[in-house]
């Protein structure tokens, strides 16, 4: 569905029809998409540029154009990056795609068991655990019920080495109205993503115990770093997705 948003071709029929039913719900989901697209290669490039050589993309989906492997070994052909999702289709379609690059995998797993994802053969053949990881929660917490939600995020935390980072993108309270929430919800709970919830600021900063915020903070999505605040106008919580980086205190 979020391929379809964009604009992608790795896509399914039944994708395209639930993906509709979510834009009647939410008619500029296309522009939250694309927003939450540039985070992401904004919160890789910002890591890379702290030193960090390896990213964990949980929810991943399909790596399509402009996904991570592509943003950071464009910088750095020696980065390393694992992709995890929950649907084995999507996992398919991702090892697919990495054919031939060594430095770059995906596996099926589910964040509500990060231990499983943290002891993953392929994980730990592509990633060294004991240096700086970068993780990429983008769009993907707020698929999970608090009682799933905040015991993975902060076992994986704990796991990762100083000077690791974490980015997170999360639909927001104060962003999007309660009927529009619950429509595009019941959509989702007919596919793939069942449960969830949408969060206010104060509970998704929440998810970054322990590591320290890096600067704008926990903004609207389109406003972190400089390059895509025009794109929103005046209203950038219209997008209604929050969006920081923190980073492991060394």
């Amino acid at each position: 569905m979020y391929d379809y948003y964009l604009g992608g071709s790795h896509n399914f029929a039944a994708d395209r029809q639930a993906a509709e039913q979510v834009v009647k719900a939410i008619p500029n989901v296309r522009q939250i998409a694309a927003a939450n697209r540039a985070f992401l290669r904004n919160a890789v490039l910002h890591l890379l540029d702290l030193g960090v050589r390896q990213f964990l993309d949980i929810g991943s989906g399909i790596p399509t154009v402009g996904n991570v492997h592509e943003i950071a070994q464009a910088v750095d052909p020696q980065a390393r990056v694992v992709y995890v999702d929950i649907d084995q289709v999507a996992v398919i379609h991702a090892q697919h795609i990495l054919a031939g690059n060594d430095r770059a995998t995906a596996v099926a797993a589910n964040l509500r068991h990060p231990e499983a994802i943290l002891a993953h053969r392929m994980l730990r053949e592509t990633l060294d655990l004991t240096q700086p990881v970068g993780l990429l929660l983008v769009s993907m917490l707020h698929f999970l019920a608090d009682t799933d939600a905040y015991p993975a995020v902060a076992q994986l935390r704990q796991a990762l080495a100083a000077g690791s980072g974490l980015a997170i993108s999360h639909a927001a309270a104060e962003g999007i109205t309660r009927q529009n929430s619950d429509a595009a919800a019941e959509v989702y709970q007919r596919s793939t993503a069942p449960g969830g919830a949408v969060r206010t600021r104060a509970e998704i900063e929440g998810f970054f115990d322990g590591y320290d915020l890096l600067d704008p903070g926990l903004v609207w999505v389109s406003q972190w770093r400089a390059g895509t605040i025009a794109d929103v106008g005046e209203h950038p919580e219209h997008i209604t997705l929050l969006a920081a980086v923190a980073r492991k205190p060394r």
